[in-house]
């Protein structure tokens, strides 16, 4: 291909790429229209979106106050009940304080009346004072009177029981005595009962003895005539026997 025709090429292609560089910048000019357009309305988003979480967060630091407010109000509540409560604990301590005074005002007035009273009472108690003392005189003579007659009861009655103790000692000793005396007998009784006993078995086992030594020499006698007659009877036996075989 000649130099010739490699230009008419070149001269015959440069009206398309003209035309495609207008479609290129139309369509860059688009593009970047679009791109622009599309990143105005994200930073309208953005923007809007900000705005929301703005309105969000200042709404929320609201509900937050609001909350806060509500917990100061309810502590601010509480507190105004506790000085109302307060105040009428006050009150009534003030008014119970005012009853105390007039109750106090009352009790010194009667405990003056009770001290005028008192003294009344003391000046008769002085008198009664007087009177007991002048009984009480007359109360330890009589008093002595009877210690000194007890005291001479007390040893007349000693002497009597001394006297009577005495007697039953003596009693107690004598009957000692008798039973003393009545013990031995009863046991010189015993151990002549019981020598008595002895005897009396020593007699019984003898006579028992006697009677099996009897009655031994009798078994032993039959023993004896039962084997004679036993001898006997054989013997007779053996001779009819001898006779009776002699004869036939």
């Amino acid at each position: 291909m000649t130099l010739r025709n490699k230009k008419k090429r070149k001269n015959i292609r440069a009206p398309k790429n003209k035309s495609n560089l207008k479609k290129l910048a139309s369509i860059t000019t688009n593009t970047l229209s679009n791109a622009y357009s599309r990143y105005k309305k994200n930073l309208e988003k953005k923007k809007i979106k900000e705005i929301k979480l703005k309105k969000l967060e200042e709404k929320n630091e609201i509900l937050k106050e609001k909350k806060e407010l509500k917990i100061l109000n309810e502590k601010l509540k509480k507190e105004n009940d506790k000085l109302e409560l307060r105040e009428q604990e006050l009150k009534i301590k003030d008014e119970s304080l005012k009853l105390k005074e007039e109750s106090l005002k009352l009790e010194n007035k009667r405990l003056i009346k009770k001290d005028e009273d008192l003294g009344l009472i003391d000046k008769d108690l002085r008198v009664k004072e007087k009177e007991i003392k002048l009984r009480s005189e007359e109360l330890n003579r009589k008093e002595l009177d009877l210690k000194i007659r007890e005291e001479e009861q007390k040893n007349k009655e000693l002497k009597e029981k001394r006297k009577k103790d005495k007697y039953l000692k003596e009693m107690r000793e004598q009957e000692e005595k008798e039973k003393e005396l009545e013990y031995i007998k009863l046991k010189e009784w015993e151990e002549k009962f019981d020598r008595e006993q002895k005897l009396k078995e020593q007699e019984e086992l003898r006579k028992e003895q006697r009677f099996k030594e009897k009655e031994q020499e009798e078994m032993r006698k039959k023993e004896i005539y039962s084997n004679q007659e036993l001898e006997a009877s054989t013997s007779t036996l053996e001779n009819f026997k001898i006779d009776k075989s002699s004869q036939n």
